[in-house]
């Protein structure tokens, strides 16, 4: 009889514990969904025959999309995206099917900088694809001078394809009664526009947006003081350690993984925890789920962005 009570108790603590979660998850009205994690260069990577993109095609790992978050409102029936990867066909499909279809394929396309794995996907909103009209698109000056003056990206803009929308550094839009969305400048390399990143802010939660940076010493800000004003803190993770790089450094500047963790070292785990990491280089170990790398990381309270992770606002 005991028995018998014991298997009922965990059966109906099993449903009510999975009601929950389902509730939890249908609750969110405004949040980030991740769409994807690598570096402009996406994984599997052109012309690498190394272990790493080797698990691709052997079956043993899955193919990871260039970096994009998606910005969600349930509650006003809008969606917005951070980045125009190379991926982004696939990745506005991913925000219709798992999370708002609408007839406006997205309410607007923020950017960050001028690199292919940020801006590119602008390509797939021209008569030869999509072939709509009046896409916003949010760009700082640089950016908008760029997208105006260079083929074939003008022609985006001359047939109206896309819509440019004036961003200013430190200036707030707001996107409605629940979101606003706070570009700031950061230092990266910047040959054909300024590289920017983003302050998103619900109701409830704050998350910081840096997929790109040269190292976090060169910023004006200190990293350690924004973190804390947030509540999630996407941040460049490009490369793990210095014995990753092939090449000169100043060639291709990003914060190793492991000078930030050493930034944070002293921090308090709650702190550590409001990390994200996103922007992974093919070559990056961290990349993996399961790699010991992550592991070891993610024990001091780091996390990792997977392609599918919600984050309420």
């Amino acid at each position: 009889m005991k028995t018998l009570f014991a298997a009922v108790f965990i059966l109906i603590s099993f449903f009510s514990c999975d009601k929950t979660s389902e509730v939890k998850k249908d609750s969110y009205q405004q949040y980030i969904t991740v769409l994807g994690i690598a570096q402009d260069g996406g994984f599997p990577h052109i012309g690498c025959q190394k272990s790493c993109c080797a698990s691709f095609y052997n079956g043993k790992s899955s193919k990871k999309s260039v970096v994009s978050l998606g910005l969600i409102d349930q509650k006003n029936q809008q969606k917005w995206l951070f980045e125009a990867s190379p991926d982004m066909h696939t990745q506005l499909a991913a925000l219709e099917q798992h999370h708002l279809k609408k007839e406006t394929i997205i309410d607007g396309v923020f950017l960050t900088h001028a690199h292919i794995g940020h801006y590119t996907g602008l390509m797939y909103f021209g008569r030869e694809a999509f072939g709509k009209q009046n896409i916003p698109v949010f760009v700082l000056p640089k950016m908008k001078t760029f997208l105006t003056n260079n083929g074939p990206w003008n022609q985006l803009v001359s047939l109206k394809n896309i819509v440019l929308q004036d961003l200013q550094s430190d200036s707030t839009l707001i996107l409605n009664k629940e979101l606003k969305v706070t570009p700031f400048l950061v230092p990266h390399r910047d040959e054909f526009s300024e590289t920017v990143g983003y302050r998103i802010e619900g109701i409830q939660k704050v998350a910081l947006f840096i997929p790109d940076i040269d190292k976090w010493h060169k910023w004006k800000r200190n990293i350690i003081a924004e973190v804390k004003k947030v509540d999630y803190a996407f941040l460049d993770a490009t490369f793990l350690d210095e014995n990753e790089v092939k090449r000169a450094i100043t060639e291709v500047p990003h914060p190793f993984i492991k000078e930030t963790i050493n930034l944070f070292k002293n921090q308090s785990f709650a702190t550590k925890n409001k990390i994200i990491f996103i922007h992974f280089n093919h070559t990056n170990p961290a990349i993996q789920e399961n790699s010991a790398e992550r592991k070891e990381l993610e024990k001091l309270g780091f996390r990792f962005a997977n392609e599918g992770d919600n984050f309420e606002l």
